[in-house]
């Protein structure tokens, strides 16, 4: 499923929940239901500078397409950088270092996040792009 593909996905997702408050509990149930994240991990080189919590991030490479790991210290940040990990997981470096989607307009989180939780959303897609960029 491309990225584009994934992000229509979740946005019919969040389309059903009729209001903001409900789109907010989505996230936290993504950031619940996430995988186990090892303590190993948990080291300054794969934190995400600029989020308001703690919020990690680990590239894997497998193949020709990269994979993330993600956590962070708070519901909804985990939730986000949940999201935003499985939309680019399974993609190669190319595919999403030349993705230019504005996860923040199309899901229509803008309105339900704190200036401080969206710059931290950016924060974790440019983490994401400075990933697989590198790889290039």
């Amino acid at each position: 499923m491309s990225i584009k593909e994934k992000v229509e996905d979740y946005k019919k997702t969040l389309e059903l929940f009729p209001n903001d408050q409900e789109k907010y509990q989505y996230l936290i149930e993504q950031a619940k239901k996430s995988e186990e994240f090892p303590e190993e991990f948990r080291k300054d080189s794969f934190k995400v500078h600029g989020c308001q919590s703690q919020v990690w991030l680990v590239p894997e490479q497998k193949e020709e397409k990269l994979l993330f790991l993600s956590d962070s210290d708070a519901l909804i940040s985990k939730g986000l950088v949940t999201l935003i990990s499985s939309i680019y997981s399974n993609e190669t470096a190319e595919e999403i270092a030349n993705s230019d989607i504005d996860l923040m307009e199309e899901f229509e989180l803008g309105v339900i996040l704190s200036p401080a939780r969206r710059n931290g959303a950016y924060s974790m897609l440019k983490t994401i792009k400075e990933y697989a960029k590198k790889l290039l």
